[in-house]
């Protein structure tokens, strides 16, 4: 199953995808993103100082205005492209 990093502020992302049976992991650091197919964040503090460095090679998900329903939808389109 493919391993999705969420912040950790994202519990009910967290839970939904858990409950879906992916392998989720906390993103605590930037080193938690490796391994993972894909990442979502809450975008609060996306690229603040104008640098971007891509810790993955999956995708990156913006949760900031989406429920957690929605946010499993996106992985799912993401994930599903990937394999």
């Amino acid at each position: 199953m493919p391993k999705i990093g969420v912040e950790q502020s994202l519990t009910d992302v967290q839970q939904e995808l858990q409950s879906m049976g992916y392998d989720v992991v906390q993103l605590k650091q930037e080193q938690d993103a490796n391994g993972c197919d894909c990442c979502v964040i809450t975008g609060q503090d996306q690229n603040v100082m104008g640098v971007q460095d891509a810790a993955i090679n999956g995708s990156v998900i913006n949760a900031h205005g989406m429920s957690a329903q929605e946010v499993c939808q996106q992985v799912e389109q993401k994930i599903g492209h990937q394999q």
